[in-house]
């Protein structure tokens, strides 16, 4: 599975830092999402669904290979 971020889209509610802080930061300078693993392990996947599904932008997508 690969994370997909649409920083443009993105608001900057940092939802989904708090549901997978191994995954997405925040920038300081604007508080826009950042991307740390683009394919994250997959014990970190249910996490990543969970951000996929609160993002109030719909700015996070996940991708099956």
């Amino acid at each position: 599975m690969r994370v997909e971020l649409d920083e443009p889209k993105c608001v900057a509610s940092g939802q989904c830092v708090m549901a997978s802080p191994d995954v997405f930061d925040q920038r300081d300078e604007d508080g826009a999402a950042i991307l740390l693993a683009e394919t994250p392990d997959d014990d970190l996947l249910d996490e990543v669904r969970e951000a996929v599904a609160i993002c109030p932008a719909a700015a996070i997508r996940l991708v099956e290979e």
